[in-house]
């Protein structure tokens, strides 16, 4: 689909511009003058010194053709580009501002909708007589509001976003989220309204032409020439044919185009075959292009799980947000109850039949450098991902494997899954990966049954098979949970080693805090569904930006304290959320602002995020 497009996409180009081409290299091509007449030769048959013959006044058609398409573009691309940037500005201010703003600018424009745009256009050019110029003038009033209403409609649509509310809360000015932040969003109908407007003024010019309104004669026009065609059609009906091709032909290009280019250029869409029109989409309009960086490993974009129930649908995990590069570690903290295995189970399309993804993307970029959706792809595609590309080692050992075959067998299996290998081959090679994970005499251990091994072992078999084919993304939830001390630091520096042999990057769920410190570059803090604070670790950890993560700082043993500072309450199921900040119930820092404001995840610094109110407080 892709291709089709992007085949599209340079057809049309291609066309356009070879049209606009030879409408500017009219005066350089050996044409007859279009204005010259000779009436003894007037309605003569196409000949070798006149290709499309000659007109009523024995005029050269090609050439009148060719310097009409001069007028015709420039009228059109004038208008259109005046009545863009003119409605655009006022839909931007309307849409954002509202209020007043919306009264003076949107509202006002719809007056201009009410007349015909054909009595409109005949009232400017009487008042201003005919002419190119008038044309323009006319045709500017006239299709502004179209993009006012776009606009309007697409600002609206923008306007309450997260990332729209987070920059206004770090102070950026009305002006810069209008150019950068909401204008690259609605780009993409604006596209296909420039489009529609150039065809319409295109078709309205040559109307007015027509009736002797627009372009005054002899000045070559599309509209004239059918104007001077329509009194010899019965004797010469070839002269009506080729300006209405001109025409015709000119819109079909120019629509065809432009829907192109909004295809390209929607930050939905993909321009990965169009390297250098992505370049530069992005440099024009920051947020348009492919979703994840060519140096991201794992984009998730504003995931949201539903499940139903009988008081309606209730959502566990919301707007959840974050991103991974390769050989990078990443943590997941929070409470139980917080979402963190949700997530961890929904990147790898493992949600019970229960749930679902309702809204998000999760972009993945697999070795071949191929980004993939994964919250949108089929079942037949995850599972060629899953234990080859991404792997995941849960969180009970003991209920992840099979208990009536053999370790060896089960590591075995997950190879020949995903390679084409005999079974003495995979039988070997999961030999000598339990041996890389640290078990003690591989081979005995690979004939053992789970329940022969201790549970340190049993994590070390699973760690063996998740990354048995040497994935690129590896999400470890609580791997360490039920191990005894000496266990857990063991099973941490062998994911660190793991690690450090290619550029895997790590999803580490836990909620153990001395664990993130220990193996994380950066952390993610979940709390009731949400992320809630974002940063690398050593910055998060020496000052925390939200109360919750203070909180579980306070709460977790340090040293020789002999107290801990528990936190009040519970976290509050997802059918039934405070409203404002879902930890306002429990936060000793909460204002009345806090109990009715729902906060946005808004910078917080180089690298750091805070969904707070408050975060400067409690930084």
């Amino acid at each position: 689909m892709a291709g089709s497009a992007t085949h599209r996409l340079y057809l049309s180009a291609a066309v356009v511009a070879g049209i606009i081409a030879i409408a500017l290299a009219a005066p350089l091509l050996p044409l007859a003058d279009p204005v010259k007449m000779d009436v003894p030769a007037r309605l003569a048959l196409p000949s070798s010194a006149h290709w499309l013959g000659q007109d009523e006044y024995g005029r050269d058609v090609l050439s009148r053709v060719i310097w009409g398409a001069r007028v015709s573009l420039a009228v059109a691309f004038l208008s259109a580009m005046f009545a863009g940037v003119i409605g655009t500005t006022l839909g931007l201010l309307g849409g954002y501002a509202r209020g007043l703003v919306e009264l003076l600018t949107v509202r006002s424009t719809e007056a201009i909708v009410s007349f015909p745009p054909i009595l409109l256009a005949l009232l400017v050019v009487t008042l201003m007589g005919p002419g190119a110029v008038t044309l323009v003038v006319a045709l500017t009033i006239l299709y502004a509001p179209g993009y006012t209403r776009v606009a309007f409609a697409a600002t609206l649509a923008t306007r309450g976003l997260d990332y729209v509310t987070a920059q206004e809360a770090l102070g950026a000015r009305p002006a810069r989220i209008l150019t950068r932040t909401i204008l690259p969003n609605v780009a993409p109908p604006l596209l296909v309204q420039f489009s529609l407007t150039v065809a319409a003024a295109m078709v309205l010019e040559s109307g007015l032409s027509f009736l002797g309104l627009g372009v005054v004669p002899p000045a070559p026009s599309w509209g004239l020439m059918i104007r001077g065609a329509r009194s010899t059609m019965e004797q010469a009906p070839w002269l009506l044919l080729w300006p209405c091709l001109a025409l015709t032909g000119t819109i079909l290009a120019f629509n065809l185009l432009c829907d192109s280019l909004r295809d390209v250029l929607d930050p939905r869409g993909s321009v990965s075959e169009i390297p250098w029109l992505k370049r530069a989409a992005a440099r024009i309009f920051p947020s348009v292009g492919p979703a994840p960086a060519p140096s991201s490993l794992l984009s998730v974009e504003a995931l949201t799980i539903e499940i139903d129930s009988p008081t309606g649908p209730v959502r566990p995990v919301r707007d959840l947000s974050l991103t991974l590069a390769p050989g990078e570690t990443l943590a997941l903290v929070g409470e139980s109850g917080s979402g963190k295995t949700l997530s961890g189970l929904a990147l790898l399309g493992l949600l019970p039949a229960s749930m679902r993804i309702v809204k998000g993307r999760v972009l993945f970029v697999d070795r071949a450098g191929r980004p993939h959706d994964l919250a949108q792809l089929p079942e037949a595609d995850m599972r060629r991902l899953r234990g080859d590309e991404i792997a995941m080692v849960f969180q009970d050992p003991g209920s992840s494997l099979n208990p009536v075959h053999r370790i060896g067998d089960q590591v075995a299996e997950a190879i020949r899954v995903h390679r084409d290998v005999t079974g003495k081959e995979a039988a070997a090679s999961a030999t000598k990966l339990l041996g890389d994970v640290g078990l003690p005499d591989p081979r005995q251990r690979a004939r053992a049954y789970p329940h022969e091994l201790s549970g340190g072992q049993r994590q070390r078999s699973m760690i063996a098979s998740a990354v048995a084919n040497g994935p690129r993304l590896l999400i470890a939830d609580e791997p360490t949970t039920a191990l005894d001390v000496t266990i857990q630091a063991q099973i941490l520096d062998l994911l660190a080693k793991l690690k450090t042999k290619g550029d895997m990057g790590l999803v580490f769920i836990t909620h153990n805090l001395a664990v993130v410190a220990e193996v994380a570059d950066r952390v993610c803090v979940m709390y009731a569904g949400e992320i809630v604070e974002e940063g690398p670790v050593a910055e998060v950890f020496a000052e925390p930006r939200h109360p919750y993560t203070a909180a579980l700082m306070a709460s977790a043993p340090e040293g020789d304290r002999a107290e801990l500072t528990a936190i009040p309450g519970s976290v509050p199921p997802p059918h039934a959320l405070p409203a404002g900040c879902t930890f306002a119930p429990r936060c000793t820092r909460a204002v009345d602002s806090c109990h009715s404001i729902k906060p946005a995840f808004v910078e917080a610094g180089p690298g750091r995020a805070s969904r707070c109110l408050r975060w400067r407080e409690v930084a």
